[in-house]
């Protein structure tokens, strides 16, 4: 199986949930679709969505929850199924 690495679009704030408190989008080990909501890139209060660009299984997570990241940094891998 191919990994596939979903990087930032842009540089800003990386978040795996909608709110503090809320469950994240998604957690290693999920399946997810092309499409899915992986997480959320905020910049000046403007949040971005980060979508899965294929489907497979969510394997690792690069970046941490409300940590800065670049543009081109590795977000999440997932192992294209």
């Amino acid at each position: 199986m191919a990994i596939h690495t979903i990087q930032s679009p842009l540089p800003g704030t990386f978040y795996r949930s909608a709110a503090p408190g809320q469950p994240s989008f998604k957690n290693e080990g999920d399946m997810v679709q092309v499409g899915d909501v992986i997480g959320l890139i905020e910049v000046m209060k403007q949040f971005s969505e980060v979508n899965a660009e294929v489907a497979g299984k969510l394997v690792k997570f690069h970046a941490d929850n409300e940590s800065p990241v670049d543009a081109g940094a590795p977000l999440v891998d997932i192992e294209a199924a």
